[in-house]
């Protein structure tokens, strides 16, 4: 079966359905332990997501020696 990659923010959502799902308590085991596995695939997929964004964040941001600079994140307040 193909896999479809979804986006970081279709993949949320899809997690929330799971969850949703998971909550109510009324499917039978196989589908929950489906859904479940389902769930740790794409939390891992929105786990590399986000890495890989920060490393992009990173990469923008170079000191004059060309060597990345990690800055925090300034409040907006």
């Amino acid at each position: 079966m193909a896999v479809k990659k979804l986006s970081f923010e279709q993949s949320l959502s899809r997690l929330d359905e799971i969850v949703r799902h998971l909550e109510k308590g009324d499917l039978p085991l196989s589908e929950s332990l489906s859904l479940y596995e389902e769930g740790t695939g794409l939390i891992k997929s929105c786990s590399k997501m986000l890495d890989e964004a920060e490393q992009k964040v990173v990469k923008l941001k170079k000191g004059p020696d060309r060597a990345p600079i990690e800055l925090p994140f300034e409040d907006e307040n």
